[in-house]
């Protein structure tokens, strides 16, 4: 059978179930994931030399390491062809691109350092998100930034995201698309701290500082993500969930949740409602925590499909931006984007394959031996057929036929740079 029969055949089961599978593929070929940059390089990005520091660290040495702006475009065009659908590219302030001979510090980045960026995205009809660089700089001070008793410290970070907030307006509109930009900081103490409520007193001002510039809500959409702990701040996060839940609801911006930022026995699938109930928008990172944030490349697993399951069943795929988050430097890194680029458009089609209206009313008429039935039953049903005619029908590789593609790109670039 053809790929195409196969499908059809997957539709009358869905049918069957009260599933419209068809439209199930054309909701997700329209639904955009922000793939981040960052994958490509360890983080690097192009504005410093040396290792990553404050909080973020990247493990491995696999070869072929994207080293120039160029190297990593070319590197994310491959992804993208491997990957169905159009989506958005997730930039960090560190991937400035400079004239030969310049160089500006964080606090005074424009526009044009990433209007090379914008020409990339133009050129593939692609969206731009952003996120201020708060890490690797030597303005972290103590693993403290805008936090910092040092006022000086602090205006520095001040000056960054309100020029990140500038950029992220141009971003949306050259690309005529909403930029959706995260604040996140590594703030924190590795031990028991004497004072938790001044460093977020300084904190909540810096904050409250960053967004009195003028901006367009509607083209920018700010967001503040929360960490419950990190490399040298495992006793005290400055941005606690309360903290920056309770900042965005009081502010008007987007609370934004990594499901790598909670206790080990926290789940984000959980969480998306509740924050719905209160928010217009939330934002997410889709990453994979092994024991604590380690930003494994993100899989089909059952966290992944519950978050996406809370997103359709609850009518939000417009009211909640996802982004991917991870950085493996142990795997080929063009690999890693592609599996989990690929692995959440699986547990998007998986959660819009599911009878979730029926499934509702169910455990509304109190029938919860029904509804366990079915959602055990559902697992069994032709998924992979229809994600197969999702992707031929998106003209991108079917099945592990991708990593064929992957390889050839290893041996004939990758292996080429030092």
């Amino acid at each position: 059978m053809t790929i195409t029969e196969r499908f059809e055949d997957a539709k009358k089961r869905y049918a069957g179930m009260g599933v419209d599978a068809e439209k199930a593929v054309e909701t997700l070929r329209n639904y955009s994931i922000s793939m981040h940059c960052w994958q490509g390089d360890d983080v690097t990005g192009f504005d410093h030399e040396g290792p990553l520091t404050g909080g973020i660290q990247t493990t491995g040495n696999y070869p072929g390491k994207a080293r120039t702006p160029e190297e990593l475009m070319a590197d994310i065009d491959k992804v993208l062809s491997l990957v169905p659908g159009k989506h958005k590219i997730n930039l960090h302030a560190n991937y400035a691109i400079f004239e030969k001979g310049e160089f500006v510090d964080r606090d005074a980045l424009e526009p044009k350092h990433f209007a090379k960026w914008v020409e990339f995205a133009k050129e593939r009809g692609l969206g731009l998100d952003f996120n201020p660089t708060i890490f690797s700089h030597d303005m972290v001070k103590n693993n403290l930034s805008l936090s910092h008793p040092d006022q000086e410290v602090r205006d520095f970070w001040i000056r960054h995201c309100q020029a990140c907030i500038r950029i992220s307006q141009y971003f949306a509109e050259e690309l005529g698309q909403p930029c959706v930009m995260n604040i996140w900081i590594p703030d924190g103490y590795k031990d028991i701290p004497a004072d938790r409520m001044a460093p977020r007193a300084r904190f909540k001002d810096s904050l409250d500082r960053i967004l009195s510039i003028p901006y367009d809500k509607e083209k920018v959409l700010v967001c503040l993500e929360s960490k419950v702990f990190g490399i040298g701040m495992e006793s005290y996060t400055v941005g606690s969930s309360e903290f920056t839940v309770n900042y965005a609801a009081s502010r008007g911006i987007l609370p934004l949740m990594d499901n790598g930022h909670y206790h080990p026995t926290e789940v984000v699938s959980d969480k998306i409602s509740s924050m719905l109930l209160f928010f217009d928008q939330i934002a997410l990172h889709v990453t994979r925590p092994v024991r604590w944030d380690s930003d494994h490349v993100v899989l089909f697993d059952d966290e992944t499909r519950e978050i996406a399951k809370e997103i359709v069943r609850n009518n939000a795929l417009d009211r909640v931006k996802v982004g991917l988050d991870f950085f493996d430097a142990s795997i080929n890194r063009i690999a890693a984007w592609t599996i989990g680029m690929r692995n959440f458009q699986k547990a998007l089609l998986y959660a819009l394959l599911c009878p979730n209206e029926k499934l509702a009313n169910l455990q509304e008429e109190g029938k919860l031996t029904e509804v366990l039935m079915l959602q055990e039953e559902i697992k069994t049903c032709p998924f992979g057929d229809v994600w197969d005619y999702f992707c031929e029908s998106s003209q991108v590789p079917v099945r592990e036929t991708w990593y064929d593609e992957v390889k050839k790109y290893e041996e004939e670039v990758l292996v080429k740079r030092g």
